[in-house]
């Protein structure tokens, strides 16, 4: 260690003959993982059970973080470990071993809290099973028989607590596995009644909610098709079903590749969506779990181009700090990021990016020639019917974008505020909504609000969902949202970026809205619905766009009706739309541009486009286009055709002279 420098990693010269997209090889997946085992050294404890990283505690206390530190950063060395068949030149066996030795034993002062104490301590003792079965034979099998049952009370402990219904419950199933493949006590009921649980998280197309909610996120890879599989594969597994499991999680797996890999950008950065986004890099593991089960369709090289382009992205953003620790932010340090459970501990669950050190060198994912991302290879348009989700990448840009009408950390009917992870019309690999503030009593990017006498807009937490599809030209999707004010200040808990925010609720006007999407274009049609038992006076409606943001402000362009933003090459355009040359809506309509500082953690300054529109009726229908994206691209128009029965067709003209048409109901 003595030549040991935290502040610069090092790595391997690029290789563009094997990766001729990222220019990293599974030597520098391993250099960036021994980097940062070796960083953390410095902050374990005297008896090695604990790591207590600087940073701020979080709400579960400083013992159940330096669990956390520990476990997490356990189950990376168990990659890195493995992958080797124990070969271990920094010695990181002896750390972990003394660790998991000092940690289990009640005499000890730095001893594990215990999960009667603190909840956090059920997800932690995952990873310290999981990281115990991954490397049994060098570690579990050379313990004495008195440190082995240690570990085992205190694993114990664990499964019967009550744990939270969603991915928690594969926390408790890797436990009580590992706990039976080892002689300790476990309960094979409980096993099976929460894999029949589970089962009912699953959806279609390979997407799993995270539990009951409709929040759609990346939990779908770093923890639904993750566990299972590693699971099925452990020993033991087979007494609970995996043996008829295993193949149905692998075909499930294989659908979720299919559009997962459609959104990453052409820069490697995933869409930033959902929350524990300080995970940043745990959005490889499914694509690794592709290659370790067999499961996927994509080749081995456009895998390792995926999971290489989103290390590589977040490592080249100052994901890994001057002390060579992971950071509590998105890229750099951003303290506001983290969740009210998080501590500097926490973004080691990046350790599950590094799921593929696993396979050994000479397999395929590793030797393969890289070979380029669909939006590498053209623009890419999908319907993921499960999230409720219009995926649109354009190639001329390498930005993916996702138009949601599904996904809102809620179930139907809801009143809270919106998360702003969740909540927006919104994602892409190239922006973030911003996340404290004012935003969160009143959405600012990517919206369609009333707005109260404050100017303050409503939120769609709640939403239903309507139809989605394609109709071969482009991609469309509905929802019809119970606009509500929501003033926190009211009664509200703590924020949190993992779900909207309670309060004062004060009712709105119901909007239904249709995105019809092609290319770096949404056409956003909103129309106000008669509401039963609500006035129907006009009232303003807001339009916001994409965000930007930057160490400066956006310039912009306004004028009647509309309004762009542009930022280091990147544009945000929003524009009211005539209806068969009626331009009635843009003389009633007033753009500009929304800014605000410290609200968003990829830049300083976010610039946001809007337009309001006065004296929207009931029936009336505001047609918008909406666009992120760089460099120009022709507007598309749009018309409204009424229908017999009280509904509308939104009639889109693309410039190519193509057309697309999408109903709103009355």
């Amino acid at each position: 260690m003595t030549d040991f420098d935290p502040a610069r990693p090092v790595l391997p010269p690029e290789d563009r003959v094997l990766s001729p997209h990222t220019g990293w090889t599974r030597a520098h997946w391993a250099g960036v993982a021994d980097h940062l085992l070796l960083s953390l050294r410095p902050y374990f404890t005297p008896t090695r059970s604990q790591v207590r990283l600087p940073g701020p505690t979080s709400s579960s206390g400083a013992d159940s973080d330096g669990l956390e530190g520990f476990a997490r950063s356990f189950l990376l060395f168990a990659f890195r470990f493995a992958g080797e068949r124990g070969t271990d030149p920094h010695g990181f066996l002896d750390w972990y071993r003394d660790g998991l030795v000092a940690g289990t034993d009640p005499a000890n002062p730095e001893r594990w809290i215990l999960p009667a104490a603190q909840p956090q301590a059920q997800v932690e003792a995952a990873s310290i099973a999981l990281g115990l079965q991954l490397t049994r034979a060098w570690l579990w099998d050379a313990l004495d028989a008195a440190a082995q049952q240690r570990i085992v009370d205190w694993l114990a402990l664990n499964p019967v607590r009550g744990y939270p219904d969603n991915n928690w419950l594969w926390f408790r199933i890797t436990v009580e596995t590992f706990l039976a493949s080892v002689g300790g006590p476990h309960d094979p009921d409980r096993i099976a009644a929460d894999l029949a649980r589970i089962e009912d998280y699953f959806q279609t197309d390979g997407w799993w909610a995270d539990g009951a909610l409709r929040n759609y996120d990346y939990y779908c890879g770093w923890a639904m098709h993750l566990y299972p599989l590693l699971w099925a594969g452990s020993e033991g597994s087979a007494a609970f079903g995996s043996g008829a499991l295993a193949p149905v999680f692998r075909s499930r797996l294989a659908d979720f590749l299919d559009d997962y890999v459609a959104l990453i950008g052409a820069d490697g950065m995933p869409v930033l969506q959902g929350r524990s986004l300080i995970y940043r890099f745990a959005t490889a593991a499914p694509l690794w779990m592709g290659a370790l089960s067999g499961a996927a369709r994509q080749s081995p090289g456009l895998l390792r181009r995926a999971a290489s382009g989103e290390l590589r992205a977040f490592v080249e953003r100052r994901a890994i700090g001057e002390r060579g620790l992971l950071t509590m932010g998105l890229f750099g340090e951003w303290p506001a990021m983290a969740q009210s459970y998080s501590g500097a501990g926490s973004p080691y669950w990046a350790s599950k990016g590094f799921l593929g050190l696993l396979l050994p060198a000479d397999h395929p994912v590793w030797t393969a020639v890289e070979e380029p991302l669909p939006i590498e290879q053209g623009d890419v348009r999908r319907v993921i019917r499960a999230a409720g989700w219009i995926v649109s990448g354009t190639v001329s840009d390498g930005i993916v974008r996702v138009i949601n009408h599904g996904s809102d950390h809620a179930l139907e009917g809801d009143r809270t505020g919106d998360s702003a992870l969740y909540g927006r019309f919104g994602y892409s690999s190239a922006t973030l909504p911003p996340l404290t503030g004012a935003t969160i009593d009143d959405p600012a990017d990517s919206m369609v609000g009333a707005l109260d006498a404050a100017g303050r807009s409503t939120h769609r937490t709640g939403f239903a969902r309507g139809p989605i599809g394609d109709d071969g030209t482009a991609a469309y999707a509905v929802s019809v949202a119970d606009a509500h004010w929501v003033d926190s200040s009211v009664g509200g808990p703590a924020y949190d970026h993992g779900a909207g925010r309670a309060g004062l609720v004060t009712d709105g006007p119901l909007l239904a809205t249709a995105s019809v999407v092609r290319g770096s274009w949404e056409v956003r049609a909103t129309r106000r619905l008669a509401r039963s038992g609500a006035s129907a006076q006009p009232v303003p409606l807001r339009l916001s766009g994409w965000p930007l943001a930057g160490a400066t402000a956006a310039t912009a362009e306004i004028e009647a009706g509309a309004v762009a933003a542009e930022l280091d090459g990147l544009r945000s355009e929003l524009r009211i739309l005539p209806s068969a040359g009626d331009d009635s809506t843009i003389a009633r309509s007033a753009a500009s541009v929304h800014v605000e500082t410290g609200t968003s953690p990829i830049g300083e300054v976010v610039t946001v486009p809007r337009v309001d529109v006065a004296g929207v009726a009931e029936g009336d229908v505001v047609l918008a286009a909406v666009r992120l994206g760089r460099g120009e691209d022709p507007v598309p128009s749009a018309a409204i055709v009424p229908a017999s029965d009280d509904a509308v067709t939104v009639c889109v003209t693309w410039p190519d002279g193509a057309i697309s048409a999408v109903r709103l109901d009355g």
